[in-house]
């Protein structure tokens, strides 16, 4: 898989990271476990967290020629350590880990439309065998999504923390948002019934460098399309009006949660500033790769994934009032995107 590590711009990515104001030396001499280590916002907060040193990272991932070719930097190092595992499966830990980042999900529509029992599975199973592991450890975080706010009611323009929209269960894409809750859920039982400290991490749609080929979300598409200098096809009229983070703003983001959130609470990583219709994200891309924006219907299948919501917009105030602020706007994360892929 392609790796960006040596990039200058990824590794001022990885730098603005590591100004963040947080306690990072209640990080020192710990071992934290992170699952979904390679995928788009694992494996720039593994980067991130080997780049600063002095704690050790067990990068969790069911593909070890993956994990070899992303992390090629850090195999060696005495600090770094693969498991290959199925988090659907119980994991057993030869040691006591003190920190567990549990980021591994399916996280696409065509995931959600062709496994769609995979996914319930690793939000849910997968959840559960994670905070098993995390019994005694300092702290777990649950990587959420801004998915589980449901559709807009239409009485608010930001979502808070609080809030709740309607999910039509009795559907196939229901499978991802619903789990999702459900992972929430099983966070607060184990936090009452097995004294696991636990903190939520609400991510909105995130895009990046680390971005994976089999990403098929709409931006993502839009990205490698762009790459190919292709046109950008619009699967809708791209009215729609979501939140995005730029993968580096998400990671200082799930740091921010981890050290210094309140336990059993949830946080919205979002900046509203940056919130954008679809449309003109897609133009973003296409004016970055010298494209069109094309419209074009999607095949019965792929629809069968996409999300029905068309305004979701986070409230981030409460991960602000910790100190977190997104750095990196959309116009200027989709070229630093494009320029990091580009090169490799």
């Amino acid at each position: 898989m392609s790796n960006p590590a040596g990039h200058p711009l990824y590794q001022e990515d990885l730098r603005r990271i590591l100004k963040a104001d947080l306690p990072w030396e209640a990080l020192d001499g710990c071992s934290l476990l992170i699952s979904g280590a390679t995928g788009l916002i694992g494996s720039c907060l593994v980067d991130a967290l080997m780049t600063r040193g002095g704690s050790r990272v067990i990068a969790l991932g069911r593909s070890r020629e993956k994990a070899r070719g992303r992390f090629a930097g850090w195999w060696d190092n005495g600090d770094f350590q693969f498991l290959q595992h199925d988090i659907t499966a119980p994991l057993s830990l030869p040691n006591p880990v003190d920190y567990v980042i549990h980021l591994a999900s399916a996280t696409h529509p065509l995931a959600y439309a062709t496994d769609p029992i995979g996914t319930i599975e690793a939000n849910v199973a997968g959840t559960r065998n994670l905070l098993e592991c995390a019994v005694g450890a300092r702290r777990f975080l649950f990587a959420s999504s801004n998915e589980i706010y449901g559709e807009n009611r239409g009485d608010v323009e930001l979502f808070d923390e609080s809030y709740m929209g309607h999910i039509d269960c009795n559907a196939l894409r229901a499978g991802y948002p619903e789990s999702k809750r459900c992972g929430e859920a099983l966070c607060q039982a184990y936090i009452r019934q097995k004294g696991v400290d636990a903190v939520i991490a609400r991510l909105t749609r995130s895009y990046g460098p680390t971005l994976l080929r089999s990403d098929t979300k709409a931006l993502s598409q839009f990205l490698w399309k762009g790459l190919a200098g292709e046109d950008i096809v619009l699967k809708s009229d791209g009215s729609q009006l979501y939140s995005y983070t730029y993968a580096a703003d998400a990671v200082a983001g799930l740091l921010t949660v981890l050290l210094k959130g309140e336990s059993g609470a949830a946080y919205n990583v979002s900046e509203e500033s940056f919130d954008i219709p679809l449309r003109e994200m897609a133009k973003l891309v296409a004016d970055a790769a010298g494209t069109h924006v094309v419209f074009d219907l999607p095949e019965r299948t792929e629809a069968a994934g996409f999300s029905k919501v068309t305004k979701a917009r986070l409230d981030g105030s409460r991960l602000r009032a910790l100190g977190w602020k997104a750095a990196v706007a959309p116009e200027e994360g989709i070229r630093r995107t494009l320029a990091i892929l580009k090169s490799l």
